[in-house]
């Protein structure tokens, strides 16, 4: 799914602003709305690292994350 900062995700924001916009709520609310229906979404949060690397020094890092 769609990650915060991915192309998909500004494209679908694009789209609900759109939306927004042309039921004649203004600018600056609609992309708050926008966000805010995305945001709410719990498809598109964000997974958290995809890597070790990710999970910073590994040194650092938690004993059962290696």
């Amino acid at each position: 799914m769609p990650e915060p900062g991915s192309k998909k995700y500004d494209r679908k924001r694009a789209k609900l602003r759109k939306e927004a916009e042309d039921s004649g709520v203004p600018d600056q609310q609609a992309t708050k709305a926008a966000d805010k229906t995305l945001q709410k979404d719990p498809s598109l949060r964000s997974r958290g690292p995809r890597t070790t690397r990710g999970l910073g020094p590994k040194g650092e890092r938690p004993e059962s994350l290696g």
